[in-house]
């Protein structure tokens, strides 16, 4: 599992418009041309391909409604350790329009760039080696958490896999380890809510979410 040799993640996400959107005569993308066509370049490019449209506060319907089948499988094999990525056909066949992924992409760019200001290689021993697999089993927790009905439930799970992703990316453990809290925090808030207050957690979480927002 070797990341891949991207210097500024922005440039790889302008190519990615450039050689899916721009360039392409499909008005639909499948999930199986994205394996394809970045799956030699490690779990973290498709792991940040897919988490990332429901980690960031912009639009992209159509896009985060597709995204938990391909985490947990990613996050499934990266966490036991699998060279090679494998993705079943029912989720390779799912799509999403291009004009879609081209409207997000030209919004996240910015994003990613901000995030690229304050990350530098640092802590890189924790981007290597079995530490793949503890990112692993944390990515796979938050994938699994992406499929419970609660507020937020796609944006900050989906946040701390994006953020371990471009850690692993870009040589950033520090990066990886904010990523990891995230997940830690956002797990330990949904034990609590769902094993002590019980079933009535969810609604009270709801509610309590809800007084968040202005």
């Amino acid at each position: 599992m070797q990341s891949p040799p991207i210097h500024k993640l922005s440039d790889f996400l302008l190519d990615t418009k450039r050689l899916l959107c721009i360039e392409s005569e499909d008005e639909h993308i499948l999930v199986r041309k994205l394996v394809d066509d970045f799956k030699d370049q490690g779990y973290s490019i498709l792991l940040f391909l897919f988490s990332l449209p429901a980690a960031l506060p912009i639009p992209a319907i159509g896009l985060n409604v597709i995204i938990a089948s391909p985490l947990i499988v990613l996050t499934g094999q990266q966490m036991i350790g699998r060279n090679h990525i494998w993705m079943p056909k029912k989720v390779q066949e799912k799509s999403f329009k291009t004009a879609t992924l081209q409207n997000f992409l030209d919004k996240a760019v910015p994003w990613v760039k901000r995030i690229e200001y304050f990350s530098t290689r640092r802590l890189t021993f924790i981007t290597n080696g079995s530490m793949r697999n503890v990112i692993g089993l944390f990515g796979f927790l938050m994938a699994l958490c992406v499929a419970i009905p609660l507020p937020f439930t796609n944006t900050v799970p989906s946040f701390g896999i994006a953020l371990m992703a471009f850690g692993v990316l870009m040589r950033d453990g520090l990066a990886v380890l904010a990523g990891m809290l995230v997940g830690a925090l956002w797990i330990s808030a949904l034990s609590y809510f769902i094993i002590v207050v019980g079933i009535e957690g969810n609604d009270l979480m709801k509610d309590l979410i809800k007084s968040w927002i202005p």
